[in-house]
């Protein structure tokens, strides 16, 4: 399976994501800013750039730019063909078999169907990509936020930034031998860069989850600590 060539590198300085290999990704080239934490490391994918967490063995977040090409290229067939990504150390990922029997789907922080090529389809198949999700949430009230985005994103008149990832309490559950944390809430940032709107859906890891109105930037930081659009005007 071809997986282009894309890079990993630690973050030790006290600026923490810098993504200099696909700012692409970013309003303005501008990376979240967050708190520091141990055991980060930058992804950089053809599509979509993650910021991956040793600790929970899952993303902080998955960054994207969409437009309404990307989103009319995204008719790629599914690929289906999860994998450790190997740029990760062993102790920092997630494995195949954390998610086995766990309950919990493998569930997309970038979702496959806003993959515009076969390479960035197979892409999206990391673990690094995934955190544990319900499975009813995930193929439900999760499902119709992607899919309300990439219709917004087809009447957007230029690029769309998606910053999306999960939210972690303390104690949280974990599934298989790598105890890959589950999360408590997931999140999904949505950002028009023509408009200068912006709005986030919030949603709990649960069964029976409901789309519900958006919360606002502000309250999305908030909750989560984290600045990720430290230059764009809202």
């Amino acid at each position: 399976m071809a997986r282009g060539h894309f890079d990993s590198a630690p973050l030790t300085d006290p600026h923490p994501t810098s993504f200099e290999k696909c700012r692409q990704f970013f309003a303005d080239g501008r990376p979240p800013v967050l708190p520091r934490r141990p055991a980060l490391r930058e992804l950089c994918y053809e599509a979509f750039a993650v910021l991956h967490s040793g600790e929970t063995k899952t993303p902080v977040y998955v960054a994207q730019r969409l437009n309404r090409k990307s989103i009319e290229d995204a008719d790629e067939k599914r690929a289906d063909r999860f994998f450790a990504d190997a740029r990760l150390p062993a102790a920092e990922r997630a494995e195949l078999e954390d998610y086995k029997r766990s309950g919990y789907s493998r569930g997309h922080m970038a979702p496959a169907g806003d993959m515009p090529t076969p390479t960035a389809m197979a892409q999206s198949f990391s673990l690094a990509n995934m955190v544990p999700q319900n499975p009813q949430q995930n193929g439900g009230s999760w499902s119709k936020i992607e899919q309300d985005t990439r219709k917004y994103v087809l009447r957007a008149k230029g690029d769309v930034y998606v910053i999306t990832g999960p939210v972690f309490e303390s104690g949280a559950p974990t599934v298989g031998d790598g105890r890959v944390q589950v999360p408590r809430y997931l999140f999904k940032l949505v950002y028009d860069a023509t408009t200068g709107r912006s709005w986030a859906h919030w949603q709990e890891n649960r069964e029976g989850e409901r789309v519900s109105a958006p919360i606002s930037y502000a309250e999305l930081v908030r909750r989560t600590g984290i600045d990720f659009l430290p230059s764009a005007a809202r």
